[in-house]
């Protein structure tokens, strides 16, 4: 008999409770885990009770300057309990080929980018992470993610509370009105 089953079956169960949770609306947005840009795990809900925006990034993307704006608001209100998280993507025009040392590098010495970077990811189709996957169908701001910098606003339980387009930038006054509106509340 085949080892393989009593190898796969455990960890479709483990990979099936790092899911659920969230899906079942503990935690929110806050209840998945991804891997950081080093490769360790990165459980979202050491940021429970925090604001989070949390973005898909590029590096070769026309919005890729977004990160000069995504530094300046978490340096500006990461004191008050807000961070961001980077979550790199290559689903939109192959905008993020380089591996996760290459982002990582790209990101420190060409933005200073000191807030949390992730693991390339799929934020769309077949492959899409699960986190995305929640996030586009069972969030209360669902819908595909159409390009680089889809922006979502995390409150400290794990809703998402705002949703912003690629197109919109980090210190336009309605992300800034939505953080400190999140931020208020307690």
């Amino acid at each position: 008999m085949s080892l393989l089953p009593q190898i796969l079956v455990p960890l479709l169960v483990i990979a099936a409770a790092t899911v659920l949770p969230a899906a079942e609306g503990k935690g929110g947005a806050l209840g998945f885990t991804l891997n950081s840009i080093d490769g360790k795990p990165y459980p979202l809900a050491q940021h429970l009770g925090e604001v989070v925006m949390l973005v898909n990034v590029a590096s070769r993307c026309g919005n890729t300057p977004q990160y000069s704006g995504l530094e300046a608001i978490y340096d500006k209100y990461k004191a008050k309990g807000f961070v961001v998280i980077g979550v790199p993507a290559n689903n939109f025009g192959g905008q993020e080929p380089g591996s996760n040392e290459d982002i990582k590098a790209f990101c420190t010495t060409t933005y200073q980018v000191a807030f949390p970077m992730m693991a390339k990811v799929s934020v769309k189709g077949a492959d899409i992470d699960p986190l995305y996957a929640w996030l586009t169908t069972k969030s209360p701001k669902p819908g595909e993610v159409g390009w680089n910098f889809a922006k979502f606003l995390i409150d400290r339980k794990g809703t998402v509370v705002e949703r912003f387009d690629p197109k919109t930038k980090p210190q336009d006054p309605t992300v800034i009105a939505a953080i400190e509106k999140a931020l208020a509340a307690k």
